[in-house]
């Protein structure tokens, strides 16, 4: 096993170890808090699940503003500045949100929070793709899942004990790590933005530099691959949204069985991310897209038949499967869309198919379970998800013979 261990380690750069740590310890953070964060405004404010789908809504979408702001910036500067402030700004925000004693100061501080928030996502997607070579990006996208989930291990877990006893203490702990990340980073991190690049975009105006993404918007196949993605990502954010709130108001099931619900799935991208990542490289990723898309209906399908804890956690069980296939092949294959002196407008735009369903759903989901039958929610979700999956088979037929979306062949 340790040969194992060794052998693995070599394969990749160094560097790509550094940002993997990292992103462990600040993982561990957001584990604590974002799960629990409709919780805590439901709880501490007295308010419905549509007014907290709101506040979320509404953070997300000030996100696609900061997303497409750093997306620029990335290109123009660098990757590195964004990240660290991205860093600091998070450890900034958690406080705020934690100290907040109306729910009505939540309104402006979550645009604030949503601009800057995002500025750093287009840079650390594009140092990712800086850092390793074409044919080790689904591998090396799913080692910083490992870590993100072995995270989630110890911090949905402990924040599930955590949020029993006080919300502020969630949003305390998450600061002082995002401070820590950004102090080893600081001395760590090194500028991966290819020096030609970077010479090249500092000598435009940053106004040119971002009326640039109209070449991104005419990318006819980009953009409708973010459109597919786009309807299973809907009814993919509300397990970290929705669902607590499901689990607790339908069913009585409290915040710490949530948390070691998610800790278990953690557990199980540990176990199995590394070794799923090099099988399916071997396939034409759209089609393992839309196999993992089909993964994410049966699982969210299941959530409004079910009944008790273990039935739940078996749901989970099988949209961690789904996440498993799907989501390092959907990073590599936005990455292979993006010429390398765009990556991060390229980015930028990929995370805005993330963020546009953070926005709507959760106050479209708000909006059911408080006026309409809960269980219905997750059988729109699960239709959602199948005619993502339809699409994503739909982009194979029509791109998948492209050498760009080869599968990987071993060097």
């Amino acid at each position: 096993m340790l040969n194992n261990i060794r052998k693995t380690y070599a394969e990749f750069p160094s560097l790509l170890w550094l940002v993997v740590f990292t992103l462990f310890i600040d993982s561990i953070g957001s584990a604590l808090l974002f799960p629990f964060f409709a919780l805590y405004i439901t709880e501490k404010f007295g308010v419905g699940m549509t007014q907290a789908g709101v506040l979320i809504g509404m953070s997300s979408f000030f996100g696609i503003v900061g997303s497409m702001i750093g997306g620029a910036l990335t290109d123009r500067f660098g990757r590195r500045r964004l990240i660290l402030f991205g860093l600091v700004f998070s450890a900034l925000s958690s406080l705020s949100f934690g100290l907040a004693s109306d729910v009505n100061l939540l309104y402006p501080l979550v645009v604030f929070v949503g601009i800057l928030s995002r500025l750093a996502a287009p840079a650390q997607d594009a140092m990712m793709a800086d850092i390793l070579p074409e044919s080790k990006r689904q591998e090396g996208f799913g080692i910083t899942r490992v870590a993100f989930n072995l995270a989630w291990i110890f911090g949905a877990a402990l924040g599930g004990l955590i949020a029993t006893r006080s919300y502020l203490a969630l949003f305390v702990t998450d600061a002082v790590i995002s401070s820590l990340v950004a102090a080893i980073l600081f001395f760590k991190l090194p500028e991966t933005q290819p020096k030609s690049h970077k010479e090249e975009k500092r000598a435009e105006s940053f106004l040119k530099t971002v009326s640039d993404y109209r070449i991104v918007l005419r990318d006819n196949a980009y953009i409708a691959f973010i459109l597919v993605g786009v309807l299973s990502l809907f009814v993919y954010q509300q397990e970290y949204s929705s669902f607590p709130v499901y689990l607790r108001d339908v069913h009585q099931i409290n915040s710490q069985a949530y948390g070691t619900i998610l800790a278990i799935a953690g557990l199980e991208v540990v176990l199995f991310q590394f070794w799923v990542s090099r099988v399916i490289r071997k396939y034409p990723p759209f089609q393992i897209m839309t196999l993992g898309t089909f993964f994410f209906a049966i699982g969210f399908l299941m959530i409004g038949f079910v009944q008790g804890v273990f039935m739940f956690l078996l749901a989970v069980i099988v949209i961690t499967v789904g996440e498993m296939i799907a989501f390092p092949t959907n990073r590599v294959i936005a990455v292979n869309f993006a010429p390398p002196e765009m990556r991060g407008r390229y980015m930028a735009i990929y995370d805005l198919g993330w963020t546009i369903p953070a926005t709507v759903s959760p106050a479209a989901a708000g909006l059911i379970l408080d006026h309409y039958e809960p269980h219905l929610l997750w059988y729109i979700g699960g239709a959602l998800c199948v005619l993502s999956a339809l699409g994503f088979y739909a982009l194979h037929l029509n791109m998948g013979a492209q050498a760009r979306f080869a599968p990987a062949k071993d060097e």
